[in-house]
């Protein structure tokens, strides 16, 4: 009774820590997001017209900066300025920081999307690999628990009741 206890405790636990944390924005989606603005730049399509393709596809706050953003840019904004409501979310941050920085050096603002896609692809598997490893150990817990009380019964008490039978302990 005790062992189907800890396991249910155990079940509940588990899930409970595995639950992902809601995030803002998909990672992979903000990574195909990217990566999408990299293609159409690529293509020839003026800047602001390509933020414009991508900020219908990225969801929350990031889509409407991006939407202000392109805006912007199509109406001839500075760069700086252009990008500054993009700035200001976490989700594009980096993209307003590289858009910037390309905007002044000239390098191209496509291989800053590309490299932003990859990143955030190589932290949305960082993050699933540390949940899989947390399962494992959460998970040797319970079947630990689970386990123990029989190996003693079944291993150590019967070698520990033979060994005292042969040194004449037993009485």
């Amino acid at each position: 009774m005790i062992a189907v206890s800890v396991a249910v405790a155990g079940w509940f636990a588990v899930r409970r820590l595995l639950k992902p944390p809601v995030a803002a924005t998909d990672p992979l989606r903000l990574a195909t997001s990217w990566d999408l603005l990299a293609a159409c730049l690529r293509a020839g399509l003026p800047v602001a017209e390509a933020v414009g393709v991508i900020a219908d596809r990225v969801p929350g706050d990031g889509g409407k900066a991006l939407r202000t953003t392109s805006g912007l840019l199509a109406l001839g904004a500075d760069a700086t300025d252009a990008w500054r409501p993009t700035a200001a979310v976490p989700a594009t941050a980096a993209l307003a920081r590289g858009a910037r920085r390309t905007a002044r050096s000239g390098t191209e603002l496509a291989a800053v999307a590309s490299t932003l896609a990859t990143e955030v692809r190589a932290s949305a598997n960082d993050i699933a690999e540390g949940r899989a490893q947390r399962a494992g150990v959460l998970i040797a817990g319970p079947l630990g628990l689970c386990f123990l009380p029989a190996f003693v019964c079944l291993g150590i008490v019967p070698v520990a009741a033979g060994l005292a039978g042969h040194l004449g302990l037993s009485g």
